[in-house]
């Protein structure tokens, strides 16, 4: 035990003082940070610069006073005959265009949109749906119908899902949260399993070119120094999750309070002043701005925080401990990298699969019986488990599937270490899925 410990420390201590582990632990929070402030300002002045100026040429004579102006889009009614505007268009800016409707639109509903480049599809779509509604309003005027009491007449349908606990009470469902909750861990111990165990592959990869693997095993067991290697690279893994919650949290309130703008803000309040007069106005967007908190804080408060950060750790180490063992046994089987890509992908497709049906199967049945089945495979549980406990799974089911990790995890490290004992000295010759279970099968 005390050289596995021994052999923990050194890959501990190697890994978590080099400067990649450093750049990595500091500089993904930011890069995430980084990439949404920048999908947001890149969306802000994408819509900035799609903004559309259009020109209504007229021959109906009604339709065009009933367009109304958008966000990013704004019409202007022209004096000027076709001809006129088109060569008048040249001179405009590259997002103006012109917007032509026929003297027979109520009969033959076809418009032109003439623009000099390429007309943007959302302006299009905009004005298409603009158009439709006051090709309706007209239709249902012809047919003597009050358009006014149609508009009054609200036909949407909201659903307040509930899901009924075990003592017969009821509480919200938030499917949407459970979701993206489910989709984040999915895809954080897809991406970690492989990463740390290809970490334990190279390590033993790169001691065994260098030959200095024969002059640890004269000191420790090839037992121990897997152990050693598994846990330790585990225990870095781990490490480097919680210095990335916490620096996620210190930099997101950090972004919140450098990135949200003071001027919109008060722009909004504004507005508000102008719309509805002075401290009505005030006492409204404030009463508006704090009644998101208390929602936003339930749906919060409705997650489960505490079962799902501790079965993340549970699943996340089983199934880490069950497929660095696996990475293990094929670093000690091959000389380099290239020749391992044989082996990593058989035992990689469960991990893979249920991977790839969390997107669809698993969240959109996280109680059926794939689903269910799933998380009970030591091979499959990380992610599928992980996939189901946001929407809430029974205790004994959490309970059994954990076991069942923890079985899994001994056998296979059981079946890692015959192979990893044989394989660790082996040199120049190629192995294959026979040789491996030769090595499998001799005796101590």
């Amino acid at each position: 035990m005390n050289k596995i410990l021994l052999i923990l420390q050194r890959e501990y201590m190697t890994r978590v003082r080099k400067r990649s582990f450093l750049l990595t632990t500091f500089l993904v929070p930011l890069f995430f940070i980084g990439m949404y402030v920048g999908i947001i300002f890149l969306t802000k002045k994408s819509f900035e610069e799609t903004h559309t100026t259009v020109y209504i040429v007229d021959q109906h004579g009604e339709i065009g006073p009933l367009l109304k102006s958008a966000k990013n889009i704004t019409y202007i009614s022209s004096n000027k005959d076709l001809q006129e505007q088109l060569s008048s268009l040249n001179n405009e800016d590259k997002n103006t265009s012109i917007l032509v409707i026929p003297k027979d639109f109520t009969n033959h509903p076809n418009v032109e949109f003439l623009a000099s480049n390429k007309p943007n599809v959302s302006t299009q779509n905009d004005i298409k749906s603009n158009l439709s509604d006051i090709l309706r309003d007209f239709k249902y005027q012809s047919l003597g119908i009050n358009t006014d009491s149609l508009k009054n007449i609200n036909t949407t349908v909201s659903i307040n899902a509930k899901e009924i606990t075990s003592d017969g009470t009821t509480k919200d469902s938030n499917t949407e949260i459970a979701m993206g909750i489910a989709l984040a861990l999915s895809i954080l111990v897809y991406i970690s399993l492989f990463l740390y165990g290809s970490q334990v592959m190279r390590g033993i990869i790169e001691e065994k070119s260098n030959r200095i693997i024969e002059v640890i095993i004269s000191s420790v067991k090839p037992f121990q120094l897997m152990m050693g290697k598994i846990i330790g690279i585990g225990l870095v893994g781990l490490t480097q999750f919680v210095l990335w919650i916490l620096l996620s949290f210190v930099l997101a309130g950090i972004a919140s309070t450098f990135f949200v703008s003071k001027s919109e803000l008060s722009e909004q309040v504004m507005g508000a002043q102008l719309q509805d007069n002075g401290s009505e106005a005030i006492a409204k967007s404030g009463n508006a701005m704090n009644s998101i908190s208390p929602e936003a804080w339930a749906m919060l408060q409705s997650v489960n925080f505490t079962e799902i950060i501790v079965c993340f750790f549970i699943f996340f180490l089983g199934g880490y401990l069950i497929y660095s063992a696996l990475f293990a046994a094929v670093g000690s089987a091959v000389d380099s990298e290239t020749e391992a890509s044989q082996f990593t992908m058989p035992i990689t497709m469960p991990l893979l699969l249920t991977y790839a049906l969390s997107f669809g199967v698993l969240m959109n049945d996280p109680h059926g019986a794939v689903a269910t089945w799933l998380s009970f495979i030591p091979f499959t549980s990380p992610i599928a488990m992980l996939v189901r406990v946001p929407f809430g799974v029974p205790l004994w089911q959490i309970i059994v599937s954990a076991l069942l990790l923890i079985i899994g995890f001994l056998l296979t490290t059981w079946v890692a270490a015959r192979i990893y004992r044989v394989g660790i000295l082996m040199y120049g010759k190629k192995a294959s899925y026979k040789e491996i279970v030769k090595w499998f099968r001799y005796k101590s």
